[in-house]
């Protein structure tokens, strides 16, 4: 590998960091909020059933309490299990965006929020079938729980296994959410929310305004590659969590998603 061929490498991993972290972070927010309505609402029907007078079978409420404390720890599954495959599939994407870029190219503030505009249209383009989901979802409920085991005890004792039947009737449903049309209108519009503001981060990372053509792509890189820390802040201190649960469009989704959510079966 030549220098100039080494430096354009290592400007698709700057790119690459920031563009996963903006989605990673923006799908793992609006993934734990499908989470939360989804179980909210099986907690409402439970709760409607006794209220009812309805019996519950014997041992279906510690049944219910281990399927809903599984589901809830999925929201690890990406940082413990995806995490590698996302990365590898957003390092593709980058490659294919930037492979005509040199590192003298100026580039603009405009430009940086198109390429990473550009490079997440590609990678969920190379996600045929809706198959980024299954770097946020577990793809089955028993292989899942396997794993859960294992690493609960170290070792492999299928003696630790669970019954995961409500645990895949929750993974089932928040499969059908995240593949719903309405849910891909909010991911994108968040998404492009994120990659805004990111930007607006290394305009005033830059201080000066950046004059017309820009700046060479080599003296971006490292500015570019940083953005991704704020990203990666605790919810509490995350400044990105906060716009996205404030955008008004994916406030009425989960208002939505609760209210016409199928009854359970």
């Amino acid at each position: 590998m030549n220098y100039e061929k080494l430096w354009i490498y290592i400007v698709v991993l700057g790119f690459t960091r920031t563009v996963s972290s903006i989605w990673a972070m923006t799908l793992l927010s609006l993934y734990v909020r499908v989470q939360v309505t989804i179980l909210g609402r099986h907690l409402y029907l439970d709760f409607a059933r006794v209220t009812d007078g309805a019996q519950l079978q014997e041992g279906s409420d510690t049944f219910s309490k281990s399927g809903h404390k599984d589901f809830l720890a999925t929201a690890d599954y990406l940082a413990t299990y995806g995490i590698n495959a996302l990365i590898t599939k957003m390092q593709h994407a980058a490659t294919e965006i930037l492979k005509e870029k040199q590192l003298k190219d100026p580039m603009g503030i405009d430009e940086v929020l198109e390429t990473i505009l550009q490079i997440l249209k590609q990678f969920m383009g190379l996600c045929e079938d809706n198959s980024w989901i299954n770097y946020l979802v577990p793809e089955n409920a028993n292989v899942y729980a396997q794993l859960m085991a294992v690493s609960s005890s170290g070792f492999d004792d299928s003696s630790l296994l669970k019954d995961v039947r409500k645990l895949d009737q929750l993974m089932s449903e928040t499969r059908i959410v995240l593949s719903s049309d309405d849910f891909r209108n909010i991911m994108d519009r968040s998404l492009k929310k994120i990659a805004s503001v990111v930007v607006e981060d290394l305009a005033v990372q830059i201080g000066a305004p950046i004059p017309p053509p820009g700046l060479p792509l080599a003296k971006l890189l490292a500015k570019v590659a940083q953005l991704s820390l704020p990203l990666l802040e605790e919810p509490d201190k995350n400044k990105h969590i906060q716009i996205i649960r404030s955008m008004p469009e994916v406030e009425l989704f989960y208002t939505f998603l609760y209210a016409n959510m199928p009854p359970e079966t």
